[in-house]
């Protein structure tokens, strides 16, 4: 595991970020890890997508097992808004509904 120098945060503080939900660029300081596997601790070889700090506050910060899956088998950033919400909401039925998980 790489353990971040002092130098390291420095050059982290002067760097800027987007926001990956409101588009927003702000000074790392400013900014979440977001980590889409899920686990953030878990450093090596990984490149964090952000959230500005208001937005990272908005968010609900329940378990997401399966998030992750679900919103790729949903085509999210490959289709269009209108396929991929109705994608996800069908998805989300399936794993609501136990019956539809039984062989």
């Amino acid at each position: 595991m790489t353990v971040p120098t002092p130098t390291s945060w420095r050059r982290d503080a002067d760097q800027q970020v987007t926001c990956i939900a409101c588009g927003e660029t702000v000074d790392r300081e400013a900014a979440r890890e977001y980590d889409k596997q899920g686990d953030r601790w878990n450093r090596d070889d990984k490149e964090f997508e952000y959230l500005c700090k208001p937005c990272h506050s908005g968010c609900c910060h329940q378990n997401r097992d399966g998030l992750e899956e679900t919103l790729i088998a949903a085509g999210a950033g490959r289709t269009d808004r209108r396929t991929f919400l109705r994608q996800y909401c069908e998805l989300s039925a399936d794993d609501a509904d136990p019956s539809r998980n039984e062989p």
